[in-house]
């Protein structure tokens, strides 16, 4: 019996080598990466710019304290500021303590503003982490109810409904912040529409609330651009990300400027392991290599030869719902539920994932080969086929 605390349900494959968009057992046998460590691997395994800074950093120095000046971690700043028009950061370890600071964020910014029990609008069907601030913004019932008393301080209203938000305007004089995924993931990749972000980014403008968006799953180039905020054009107070930012190194990130960016002093917020060297070094090489070519562009181009592949194996076109996100995020919801598909995929040697229990999720790096992601399509065709037959 395994002595690990049984909160995962894990599928019979241990992993031993990776090498970009290939994943390789304990017996050699590959398997192609349409999920990149959900969302983390964005620039492939074993990639030799961040496997170069790791080995340099880790000859060097890999922990001091944030007690002390890191120069690793004002480098990273500087990178991410200039590429994003984001005035500072906060850095800690995972996506979940990112949504954790934009949310203590929030609260100061309301307390700051007379709001004696400040709420943060957020949406149904929104998945920002499993630590208790940020599970109490989640929108799924399902991972909540067990973990009850949840945090109060949230409103929740359905995604896209701009009405609903309007409403709370002229009702509410005790909202400090809306927190949204511009695409939300877990429930099975669901892009809000541009519409309701812009109409968010005006009603936050007009109420002087802080507008921030969860981009752990959609940033770091997976959707077209560094983050997806840039390529819609609609630009958030807050970013938090984390997963791709270092390619499989834990770090997060807590992005803020203009009001929000003046809200933490010291004292106020803190982590032993947030922003250490070596992660910072990871995560620079990261910015630095998706930056230098912009190759957030190949997004579009993996994804194309991906819906290429599934279209040219599927018996039916009328057997997909529909097909949702933005570059490499990529959900394809079948008209019969994919239960057991993660099983058939991987006896196919092949890593994806089902969100919202409706829908394939296919978040493969950028660094996939257009072969690959046409053959990932083609066993994705083949397993909504199979879906059919049964």
């Amino acid at each position: 019996m395994s002595s690990i605390m049984p909160t995962y349900g894990r599928l019979p494959v241990t992993f031993t080598r990776g090498d970009g968009a290939v994943l390789f057992d304990h017996q050699d046998i590959p398997y192609l990466d349409a999920l990149s460590g959900i969302a983390v691997t964005n620039l492939g395994h074993s990639h030799p710019e961040v496997t170069k800074a790791i080995l340099e950093q880790t000859q060097t120095l890999v922990h001091t304290s944030n007690l002390y000046r890191i120069a690793q971690q004002e480098r990273l700043a500087a990178e991410l500021t200039a590429l994003t028009s984001m005035t500072n950061v906060f850095f800690c370890n995972s996506g979940a303590e990112a949504n954790e600071t934009a949310i203590k964020l929030a609260r100061r910014y309301g307390h700051n503003n007379g709001i004696q029990t400040p709420q943060i609008v957020v949406l149904e069907g929104a998945f920002h982490g499993r630590t208790m601030g940020a599970l109490s913004a989640t929108g799924n019932k399902a991972v909540q109810t067990a973990f009850a008393p949840l945090l109060p301080g949230f409103i929740r209203i359905d995604r896209d409904d701009t009405e609903a938000l309007e409403s709370l305007a002229h009702q509410r004089d005790d909202i400090a912040a809306v927190h949204i995924e511009p695409i939300q993931g877990e429930s099975g990749i669901r892009p809000l529409s541009l519409d309701f972000l812009k109409s968010a980014r005006r009603i936050c403008d007009e109420q002087g609330w802080l507008l921030s968006f969860d981009e752990v799953q959609s940033g770091n180039g997976r959707c077209g651009a560094l983050y997806a905020f840039q390529r819609l054009g609609v630009t958030p107070d807050v970013v938090v990300t984390a997963k791709g930012l270092g390619n499989g190194l834990p770090i997060g990130a807590c992005m803020a400027r203009g009001d929000a960016a003046k809200l933490l002093v010291a004292g106020d917020h803190g982590t032993t392991y947030g922003g250490n060297p070596l992660c910072c070094a990871a995560a620079s090489a990261v910015i630095n290599t998706l930056s230098r070519d912009q190759l957030w562009d190949r997004a579009d181009i993996v994804r194309n030869y991906i819906l290429e592949g599934v279209h040219s194996t599927l018996a039916d076109p009328a057997s997909i719902r529909e097909v949702r996100g933005l570059g490499l995020m990529i959900g394809i919801e079948p008209v019969i539920r994919p239960d057991n598909l993660m099983v058939k995929a991987l006896e196919e040697r092949l890593l994806i994932n089902v969100a919202g229990g409706d829908t394939i999720r296919l978040l493969p790096p950028l660094v996939m080969r257009g072969e690959e992601a046409h053959e990932v399509g083609a066993i994705v065709g083949q397993l909504i086929n199979s879906l059919e037959s049964n």
